[in-house]
């Protein structure tokens, strides 16, 4: 009997405990197609391990009350039992098949979120540069030609596209509502599809470790009709000033800034590190330059060393 009260009341704390949160997690308070696909597999993923636990604690109840220690004699010998196959068998065969099924809601769910949002697939995308530094977020609108610090602007029912990369140590893009994290890295570009379904100020950030002010390194999202994000682009366009290498080279120095808005892209004078100016491409004319020029040299020592014979 106190098992029984001992277990009603931890099921009853608990759930008293989840329904009495105002505000729910963020990656559970989804408001884009990419956020949906992966809050369904975070609920998966809980219900799959709430069930096998329950199920273990039910069972190890009725262990203890079933086979609890009787007032027999000293003496006793309880009788030998084999072993049973299908017992064997059995929790043998559930951990694989819980395995198995996790991984393909995973995979299946990795693919959705790599590709175009559900929904947005006929519509072009909006592309945005964000850079990141010692700790800052740049983002640059190449089809607008403007480009915005630690705040991102983006319109509702569209497809986005990003373009991540870093101008200091690996950083991690996460806007949770709207979808899971990507690395930006400053080798490479890194390509992360979001959307977002309904107007809203977002929380976005950098989720991974990146020095002294990782904790600050933060950005708002904005998310509005089409009609407003146009009209805003309009009015960066007519007050903003054009950014500069001068500034945008003050702004990579480390340290933390507020928000601000230029004309014009950094992508002008600091391209991003894709194409022919991706850290990885062996095959632009610099780099095959070098190559003959390295060929050319081990052929004169080669011809040294056989003179010297």
């Amino acid at each position: 009997m106190k098992m029984k009260w001992a277990l009603f009341t931890i099921i009853f704390t608990i759930a008293t405990v989840l329904t009495g949160c105002d505000n729910p997690l963020m990656v559970l308070d989804p408001k884009g197609p990419a956020a949906q696909e992966q809050a369904n597999v975070i609920m998966i993923s809980i219900w799959t391990m709430a069930i096998i636990v329950l199920t273990v604690i039910v069972l190890y109840v009725i262990m203890l009350v079933k086979y609890r220690a009787s007032k027999q004699s000293d003496d006793y010998e309880p009788p030998h039992i084999e072993g049973s196959k299908v017992l064997e068998t059995i929790w043998v065969v559930i951990p694989i098949v819980i395995v198995i099924f996790l991984s393909v809601v995973t995979v299946k769910s990795l693919n959705t979120v790599e590709a175009k949002p559900e929904g947005y697939k006929n519509q072009e995308p909006l592309v945005i540069y964000a850079a990141s530094s010692n700790w800052k977020w740049h983002f640059s609108y190449p089809e607008e030609d403007i480009e915005t610090v630690n705040y991102l602007f983006i319109p509702t029912n569209r497809p986005i596209e990003f373009k991540l990369y870093s101008y200091g140590p690996i950083s991690s893009f996460w806007i949770p509502q709207l979808g899971g994290q990507k690395y930006a890295m400053s080798d490479m570009v890194n390509t992360l599809h979001l959307a977002a379904d309904a107007p809203g100020e977002y929380m976005g950030r950098n989720a991974n470790f990146s020095g002294a002010g990782f904790a600050q390194h933060t950005f708002n999202v904005k998310a509005m009709p089409e009609a407003e994000y146009e009209e805003w682009v309009s009015d960066i366009k007519k007050t903003a000033k054009p950014i500069t290498e001068d500034t945008f080279n003050k702004l990579l120095e480390p340290g933390h800034v507020g928000q601000s808005t230029y004309t014009g892209t950094h992508l002008d004078f600091s391209p991003a590190p894709e194409g022919e100016h991706a850290g990885h491409n062996h095959g632009s004319s610099d780099t095959e330059e070098d190559h003959s020029e390295h060929e050319e040299h081990a052929e004169h020592e080669e011809h040294s060393e056989h003179n010297n014979h």
